[in-house]
């Protein structure tokens, strides 16, 4: 009997030994299998793109897409505005595109914003308001720009005050700059408050890059942070993205045409979304290339109309802000009678003039004299290119 025992107790003890190498091997093999989705995409030469939601009580206070090209240091911020509208299915109705988020949550919402940039956002960072008042602080304060002192007070008597010019502000003086009200503001006014917000966030992770990546550290900031991948990803992911070069970044929105449907303001992309997607790519190719000159700044058209037809100057130049341009004046030509359409390069820019023309199908590009700064603001052309819209124009292209 005593035999027996011994070689009962010798067959589980190799069992047992079995079982563990099988299952330390079956542990080795799947963290083998396991990828890192950011050092994926990094090793990838792919732009890092990022859905980064600031909401508040489940409500959306602003989207920006961020997307950062490592090798060259280059970013970009994409305003997706709250009002954006379509059929989107994910709801099955027509409707504000933040009320996916409010409703369905994240996921939902960053696939809707997917099919309108036609773009995969591998990643998605979600924080609410009163985290990101801590953020703030821990970061040392945020460093905006306020154009002019804010001393107003809300619908419930509170005040708001802020100094003017390039200040850095606590948590909460970042809470009244993202809420507060004046009279002067504009949707576009409010906006670029917003993005001033974000550029100032990343800056700060910068800043703060040796103090928040330290070993243990990064735990204490991830805890304001809701991402979609996990926390080991997440540092290794704004790691990366704070290299960025905040005082560079190009920054896009989604532009289109205001409509009241069923008592909501809803800002309907031009062309059914044609716009927005070419625009997107655009700036992804600009991310990518190697032209120091051609994507440096916005530039500056002045649309002129040289036709009889009502409102096309309005409306084309409603059509390059929602390519990345400025518009700094649509008016009426001398003439209303041009016969073909010209574009006027007051920079001697060709590379420019080029794609300008490009998005219009106009090769009609004139080179005007260019002009010292010095002489003067009365004989030096605010604008960059002057687009003068004539009869061979049919409202998107020249014919």
């Amino acid at each position: 009997m005593a035999g027996s025992n011994i070689k009962f107790e010798k067959s589980m003890l190799l069992l047992v030994i079995v079982f563990i190498i099988i299952i330390t091997t079956s542990v080795i093999v799947v963290s083998a299998l396991q990828t890192n989705p950011v050092e994926d995409i990094i090793a990838s030469g792919e732009p890092i793109k990022i859905l980064f939601v600031l909401e508040d009580q489940g409500n959306v206070l602003f989207t920006d897409i961020f997307v950062y090209y490592p090798v060259l240091a280059r970013g970009a911020l994409f305003d997706i505005p709250g009002n954006t509208s379509d059929i989107f299915s994910s709801i099955n109705r027509v409707d504000r595109i933040d009320a996916i988020f409010r409703e369905k949550g994240v996921d939902a919402y960053r696939s809707e914003i997917e099919k309108l940039v036609d773009q995969t956002i591998p990643f998605s960072i979600v924080c609410s308001v009163e985290d990101f008042r801590l953020l703030t602080d821990m970061l040392g304060g945020l460093k905006v720009f306020v154009s002019h002192p804010v001393d107003n007070l809300d619908s419930e008597g509170v005040r708001w005050l802020l100094p003017s010019g390039m200040v850095n502000l606590d948590g909460e003086k970042i809470y009244t700059y993202l809420y507060y009200y004046s009279p002067e503001d504009t949707v576009d006014s409010i906006k670029d408050r917003f993005q001033s917000v974000m550029i100032a966030f990343l800056s700060a992770l910068n800043r703060n890059k040796s103090v928040i990546f330290e070993e243990n550290n990064f735990a204490q900031y991830a805890k304001y942070l809701s991402s979609n991948i996990e926390k080991k990803h997440l540092e290794i992911l704004l790691e990366t993205v704070a290299d960025v070069d905040s005082e560079r970044l190009v920054l896009r929105s989604v532009e289109g045409s205001y409509k009241v449907i069923d008592g909501k303001t809803l800002l309907q992309p031009m062309d059914d979304g044609k716009v927005v997607k070419d625009l997107f790519k655009r700036t992804l190719a600009s991310l990518a290339s190697e032209s120091e000159t051609m994507y440096d700044r916005t530039y500056v058209l002045e649309v002129q109309n040289g036709t009889t037809v009502q409102g096309l100057a309005r409306n084309t130049s409603i059509f390059f802000q929602g390519h990345g341009y400025d518009v700094v004046a649509s008016v009426n030509a001398d003439s209303n009678d041009y016969e073909e359409t010209v574009i006027i390069d007051h920079i001697g820019n060709q590379e420019v003039a080029n794609v300008l023309g490009s998005l219009i199908l106009c090769d009609n590009i004139v080179t005007a004299e260019i002009l010292p700064e010095t002489a003067g603001m009365d004989t030096v052309s605010v604008a960059d290119f002057t687009i003068i819209l004539g009869k061979d124009f049919d409202g998107r292209y020249v014919r």
